[in-house]
């Protein structure tokens, strides 16, 4: 696109951030800037921060005086959204909407409903986590035009600028479609879907100019560890050469694991309960939301200064006999290391993989949160999967027992900031290179994070930027492996389903932008009446080429979720058609099966879409 701008947006968990390049900047004065977002701190109060949190809060009439939430470009916001929305949704968390972006990725919800705030009383109106992820866009896109005085400049404003909108390596196509129909009716008009974890590297890529190819060569592994709010990616990306050059592939994603600072805040808030109600203090729910967003701020201080050896406290008590109705206590500095360090980042073998909880036989509904804290055996589970049916074999370090073995890594994300925290990684790590006959992790091998709060921004401009020719670009293609199931050709049998079998449609790795057809096979399509179209992928079968057909795959292989629809034909009813199949990722990584007759004269798109499209 030949836009002025090239913008770059991290649509986070807990916060997100926006940054750009000027196209129209002369070359020795172009760089990327990273904007500011005002927004309500308190009633009445607007200040400038460089992150937006991503809480949204139903406020009700008498939550706040009228009119005292004003912003420069709405004088009555329909919903608070920011730091103020997280600080009163701390004290009435049955209004607040938190990790919509989990939300938004969760299949077993459906993700066009009002849901959001989860649990809340009848009398809280309800938002869809589309809607929620749309209203944080349309925020952003305020923000800009306001800046731009888009009014006056229309050519400026944020819906006509390029704009890169980063994802987690581990969504899927649906979690990815609803993220680009968000940015759609937030306005924005031209969108690009970029993985954080690649945007982390592209970050630091600009930060590093033309060094970045004196301390990367041909065959090195990076690995990127990538811990933010409220989920945990890990990415793997080879260094290899092509005609003379030094290219760089990403060749790993891992699963979109439902672990991170939220649940470290919460299991310090949970410390702190047990400490109060060993004082006789009685802790209830609402107490214990305000205790977690007390920690978060109390931890954060204590990481910010080495020296101090504790924070305060305070909670709002409930009883009339407390002085000044307040509780205190304190966050110590061996907290952290107990419940964060030991308990989220222990020490632990690369054979140790993380733990499956015995489940009660009845669950509160909710999100999938990851049944075991300790993200290094998450890290070991990932580096020991990329052994099985990898075609990457050759450009995947690896040590005797197929463990692959980085030979950097880049961290991203909030929690990363806490260097305790990135020592104890590299620690870890460095136990597993030694003991598959490998150096541990110097200095040098760890690559210097330009600025964690913003780098997946400021990675995804960078992107943007490379895609006119002015930059370094990853190569990248399918995060997993992909297949739809073929129904097999079998006497029916009372009460059973036929055996199912799951076809190769797209091979991991196939580049965004190309094409493919499932050569000299046909299939039967139903046409004419409705029909299930079933589609599983895989993390870990890397082998499986295009028209490859598998009958047992036990758990190496997943479902999705299924499109219902019907394929219209017409003066045909309930029939079944020979069709070949094409297939072809887009350039925004969406997943088109193009199902064709034998003439060629008839082509359906099935595309992996929302539950509720049906496919064209």
């Amino acid at each position: 696109m030949d836009t002025r701008y090239i913008v770059g947006i991290d649509l986070g968990t807990t916060n997100s951030a926006l940054a750009h390049f000027d196209t129209a900047a002369p070359e020795e004065e172009s760089r990327l800037t990273v904007e500011s977002v005002p927004q309500l701190i308190n009633p009445n109060e607007v200040e400038e921060r460089m992150l937006l949190p991503s809480f949204l809060y139903v406020h009700g009439e008498l939550d706040f005086p009228k009119g005292s939430l004003a912003l420069p470009w709405d004088r009555e916001p329909q919903f608070v959204v920011g730091e103020l929305a997280r600080k009163r949704g701390a004290e009435n968390p049955t209004r607040l909407v938190a990790s919509a972006k989990s939300w938004l990725s969760y299949a077993a919800v459906n993700r066009t409903s009002p849901i959001l705030p989860w649990g809340a009383p009848d009398e809280v109106p309800k938002l869809s986590p589309i809607q929620v992820s749309a209203l944080y866009l349309t925020y952003l896109r305020q923000v800009w035009d306001s800046r731009m005085n888009a009014k006056k400049h229309p050519e400026l404003a944020l819906s006509e600028q390029d704009v890169l909108l980063t994802v987690p390596a581990s969504f899927d196509e649906e979690a990815r479609e609803l993220t680009l129909r968000a940015a759609e009716q937030s306005g924005l008009k031209h969108v690009t879907l970029l993985e954080e974890p690649q945007a982390a590297f592209y970050a630091w890529i600009d930060a590093q100019g033309e060094r970045w190819r004196k301390k990367i060569k041909v065959g090195d592994l990076i690995l990127v560890c990538d811990v933010g709010g409220g989920t945990t990616d890990f990415s793997l990306i080879t260094a290899s050469e092509e005609n003379g050059e030094l290219m760089l592939k990403r060749v790993a994603v891992g699963d979109h694991i439902l672990l991170g600072g939220d649940n470290m805040d919460l299991a310090l808030a949970r410390l702190l309960q047990q400490r109060l109600e060993a004082d006789g203090h009685r802790i209830d729910t609402w107490q214990l939301q305000g205790l977690w967003h007390q920690c978060r701020l109390a931890k954060e201080k204590l990481f910010a200064e080495p020296k101090s050896q504790k924070q305060p406290v305070t909670l709002l008590g409930k009883s009339s006999k407390l002085i000044s109705g307040t509780i205190k206590t304190e966050l110590r500095r061996e907290d952290l290391q107990q419940v964060l360090t030991e308990g989220f980042f222990p020490v632990a073998g690369r054979d140790e993989m993380p733990a499956r909880q015995r489940r009660i036989g009845f669950q509160e509904l909710g999100l999938p949160y990851a049944a075991d804290p300790a993200i290094t055996k998450h890290l070991a589970r990932f580096l020991a999967q990329q052994t099985r049916h990898s075609p990457e074999a050759e450009s995947i370090r690896r040590g005797p027992s197929g463990f692959a073995c980085p030979t950097h890594i880049l961290f991203n994300g909030g929690v990363m900031k806490a260097g305790v925290l990135r020592e104890r990684v590299i620690e870890v790590l460095g136990h597993w290179l030694e003991a598959e006959g490998f150096e541990r992790l110097g200095e040098k091998e760890v690559l210097d994070a330009p600025d964690l709060d913003h780098a997946v921004a400021r990675g995804a401009a960078y992107y943007g930027k490379a895609r006119r020719g002015r930059g370094v670009r990853i190569r990248s293609g399918a995060p997993r492996t992909y297949y739809v199931g073929i129904e097999s050709a079998m006497p029916a049998v009372p009460g059973m389903a036929a055996p199912l079998k799951a076809l190769c449609v797209v091979p991991f790795g196939m580049e965004e932008g190309t094409e493919a057809a499932i050569p000299g096979r046909e299939f039967g399509l139903v046409v004419g009446e409705p029909a299930e179209f079933r589609f599983l992928s895989s993390t870990v079968r890397k082998q499986d080429q295009i028209g490859s057909m598998t009958e047992d795959w036990g758990d190496e292989i997943e479902e999705l979720s299924p499109l219902e629809v019907t394929l219209k034909l017409d003066g045909q009813e309930d029939t079944v058609l020979p069709v070949r199949l094409e297939t072809r990722i887009t350039e925004v990584g969406s997943l088109e099966v193009w199902c064709v007759t034998r003439d060629g004269a008839q082509r359906w798109k099935l595309e992996f879409n929302i539950r509720e499209k049906d496919a064209e």
